[in-house]
């Protein structure tokens, strides 16, 4: 955005005006818009530099066959190929899992028919209360950001370790989404043994500590943008849980970083996409690795994902594994806990820099 574009521009204004509307990125789409507001508008240093059509890079992240997962022979493979994928990527796509297609179908279609519901239905969902259950909104740091994001989620906040009740969910959505949770809950414990046993632990190591012991959940819409090449559906960021598994639908746009490259998440039917978080990198005291990623917003159609988040208990403090310690290997990072750590990650927006450094002993 140029210098003289910004003369006489009031953001603060225009940010307060579009979140006052509580119609979201979807709202502006049915209003008819053709340009995006300035306060949408990247700098071109910071815009995307590159789309599904053109990446270049050949490079595609692991994808693990879970087949044989509660076996041992196919689950020593499956272990030995996340400690890699851990340690080399911090991403991976999992086939064959324990959930459901008709579910993960189910989860997507909820999310879309939440979104497409006209703001006067969701507006009594729309909310800024980090205290709110279930909340509807559109971009998470939009008072902080320097440009916002082309993207409206709907969170449901488990971060206490208590459930929603179910007659809080938005009807449109309540079965779909209490369904996908279930399937969820089963998929925390699965992968909290795995990754025990992938950092050479006992596999009830980490549900000992609780290191999964809470999620957020959120299902996010990028509805069709008129500028894709201005804005992002989501900045360059890692994530502050301990690990996050993503349902994305057929339309792609999620990609990671990967030496130096853009590497495309290419969506592949049935498969979750698991990705390590930086708390799991603090206690594994850098051996697992958090990675920065982005979302391009949708240019084809109106794209869904949904995240889950899965954070330690957010009472307990947790540093790096003292298993791994050792007098060449200091702790790297101090103890933290869910509450410090999401108060810092939030404070600075999706700027494209990681928290992690804030921690650094």
């Amino acid at each position: 955005m140029d210098v003289v574009d910004l003369e006489g521009y009031d953001m603060a204004n225009e940010v307060k005006e579009f979140d006052e509307s509580k119609g979201g990125v979807k709202g502006l789409l049915d209003s008819g818009i053709v340009k995006l507001p300035r306060f949408m508008i990247h700098p071109p240093e910071t815009r995307p530099s590159a789309t599904p059509s053109n990446i270049t890079s050949s490079l595609q992240i692991p994808i693990i066959d879970f087949t044989g997962y509660d076996e041992s022979f196919g689950r020593s493979k499956i272990v030995r190929e996340i400690r890699e994928a851990s340690e080399t990527w911090g991403f991976f796509q999992i086939i064959n899992h324990s959930v459901p297609v008709s579910v993960m179908d189910g989860m997507l279609r909820a999310i879309r028919e939440f979104h497409d519901q006209p703001t006067e239905v969701k507006k009594p969902w729309y909310s800024r209360d980090s205290n709110a259950k279930i909340k509807y909104f559109s971009n998470s740091d939009l008072f902080v950001a320097k440009a916002a994001n082309w993207r409206d989620t709907i969170a449901f906040d488990m971060l206490d370790g208590r459930p929603i009740n179910p007659e809080a969910y938005p009807p449109v959505c309540r079965d779909g989404v209490m369904e996908y949770q279930e399937h969820m809950l089963k998929m925390k414990d699965i992968m909290s043994e795995l990754l025990s046993e992938a950092l050479g632990l006992e596999k009830e190591y980490l549900r000992k500590i609780e290191c999964m012991e809470a999620e957020i959940m959120v299902g996010n819409y990028y509805p069709v943008c008129p500028e894709p090449e201005l804005t992002y559906g989501a900045t360059r960021h890692s994530d502050p849980s301990c690990l996050t598994i993503v349902l994305q639908d057929t339309l792609g746009g999620l990609q990671v970083f990967h030496e130096n490259q853009l590497v495309d998440i290419k969506p592949l039917p049935g498969a979750l996409v698991v990705n390590i978080g930086d708390f799991l990198q603090i206690i594994s005291n850098d051996r697992f690795k958090s990675v920065l990623h982005q979302v391009l917003a949708a240019r084809d159609g109106n794209r869904v994902s949904v995240a889950c988040f899965m954070y330690p208990h957010p009472d307990r403090k947790y540093g790096p594994i003292k298993e791994f310690l050792t007098k060449d290997n200091p702790p790297k990072y101090r103890d933290t806990n869910t509450r410090e750590y999401l108060t810092q990650y939030r404070s600075k927006s999706l700027d494209g820099s990681k928290t992690l450094p804030y921690f650094r002993v």
